[in-house]
């Protein structure tokens, strides 16, 4: 093993250094185990970084053949996974300019990093790989919007209870909950567009923090690497995280839209609702109870969510205080990222594949409904025939209480019964108790009604289309 003085000999900063470096030093100072992700990003940024330089003057073309030629090679080790890790590589920026010096020589290879730092070069892999990542994602969350959509389409004549305090409260279409969830999932969706947006800027060409003195065109680097524009101030732009943070913010918003998605349904799959039932595919056993079958994939969803909050809690705490441009508590926003990516990208297609397999049963959601639920349409009733709503609603109320006092449920009270509460109560007031009917009545935009779910619908529809 060579002496920790050697390796720090050979670190890209290691001619300011006489003496070696604590081994445990060494190990706590590297993040070539999870930065070795950007290996495709960080090649391509040195390469148009280098075709950069050879229009400034400072490679020639057989310098510049030599560099992309060998950067190839090297894009093809580390995609075969035969790339060779050497002790003093401490990141992915120093494995790969060490190796292009290996394999073209150390006098073109050596002027690879004229006027470059790692500072940019971390922030530009990372805004690359993250850009490609949060693509995915967008592409993802669009399908598990689509298959909301779809089901909302199919399904659109299950009733299910409807409910506040996780109380009954009034009668709505399977697909107006469906679509509540779809309308949250289609808001994140818009965000995290924006958020692709600030995080396809370039950093690259400003140096370690106040620029590049060669004249490079960071314009030319940013078209070739598919960036949309610029960040314009070489210090903010090698010490900013925001579109670490703002990334984490969007990936903790969605994760709490996802985790109250996966409670409702389980609670809607347990013995005691019956709603819905998950695909096998979704769920798990236990290991004492044969009859169980447990909604796991649900439950790690909403687990999952506490572990994407503190992705975002502890990169906070990192940045909160640092000083202005790079400094090293920075590296500590590569691990959380990906992770969290990994995280939010997985929970998305977990949910996608639930949806898209579990069975409903309209039977039982149309079985939970109860009469008491329609205890509005009676107040509601009134206000068409004139009287003031807060009325109405007393007169309604009272009777719910004639009902509970008769130990029936309201649709079993008699017509007689319920024009002794008030005699404006006519013989069409028997209409209120039809649960369809009260449904199909929420009509305005945004209600349960088909009309306005169809509606709905067309509104998602065009978001997706967007794209």
């Amino acid at each position: 093993m060579a002496s920790t003085k050697k390796v720090a000999e050979n670190m890209l900063w290691g001619g300011r250094f006489t003496q070696g470096l604590d081994p445990l030093m060494v190990q706590y100072n590297t993040s070539l185990p999870y930065d070795r992700l950007f290996y495709a990003q960080d090649i391509a940024g040195s390469i148009a970084f280098a075709r950069a330089n050879l229009k400034g003057g400072i490679l020639s073309q057989d310098e510049f053949n030599a560099i992309e030629k060998g950067f190839e090679q090297i894009r093809e080790e580390w995609r075969t996974n035969s790339f060779v890790v050497q002790e003093n590589d401490e990141d992915i920026h120093t494995a790969n300019e060490r190796r292009l010096s290996e394999v073209i020589g150390k006098e073109i290879g050596g002027k690879l990093h004229t006027g470059r730092s790692r500072n940019e070069q971390v922030a530009t892999d990372m805004r690359l790989w993250l850009r490609e990542e949060l693509r995915r994602i967008e592409g993802w969350l669009e399908d598990l919007i689509k298959v909301a959509v779809s089901r909302s389409e199919a399904e659109i004549d299950a009733l299910m209870p409807g409910y506040t305090h996780l109380q009954k409260a009034q009668p709505v279409r399977w697909s107006h909950w469906l679509l509540s969830h779809a309308t949250a999932f289609s808001l994140e969706l818009e965000r995290l567009r924006e958020v692709i947006k600030r995080v396809n800027r370039s950093p690259l060409g400003c140096g370690a923090l106040a620029g590049n003195p060669f004249k490079i065109d960071r314009e030319a680097m940013a078209k070739e690497l598919g960036f949309d524009g610029l960040l314009y101030n070489s210090m903010n732009a090698v010490g900013d995280r925001d579109f670490a943070f703002e990334t984490l913010q969007w990936g903790s918003s969605f994760m709490l839209k996802i985790s109250r998605w996966a409670e409702d349904l389980i609670i809607y799959s347990s013995l005691e609702f019956g709603f819905v039932r998950l695909a096998d595919a979704y769920s798990t056993g236990s290991s004492l109870m044969p009859q169980k079958k447990n909604a796991d994939s649900l439950e790690l969803l909403r687990g999952k969510s506490g572990r994407a909050f503190g992705h975002m809690a502890g990169l906070y705490c990192t940045i909160k205080g640092l000083p202005t441009t790079y400094n090293k508590d920075l590296q500590e926003s590569v691990e959380p990222l990906i992770d969290h990516i990994k995280t939010v990208g997985d929970s998305i297609q977990i949910a996608t594949g639930v949806l898209s397999t579990l069975t409903i049963h309209p039977e039982k959601m149309l079985a939970a409904l109860a009469p008491e639920m329609l205890a509005t349409e009676f107040a509601d009733y009134l206000v068409r025939k004139g009287v003031p709503f807060r009325e109405g609603h007393y007169i309604s109320g009272r009777v719910v209480a004639l009902a509970e006092n008769e130990g029936v449920p309201m649709d079993k009270l008699s017509l007689e019964q319920l024009k002794g509460v008030d005699p404006r109560l006519g013989d069409d007031v028997v209409e209120c108790l039809d649960y369809e009917r009260a449904v199909e009545l929420k009509d305005a935009t945004g209600g349960t009604s088909k009309s306005a779910i169809r509606e709905q619908i067309v509104i998602l529809k065009k978001i997706l289309a967007r794209n």
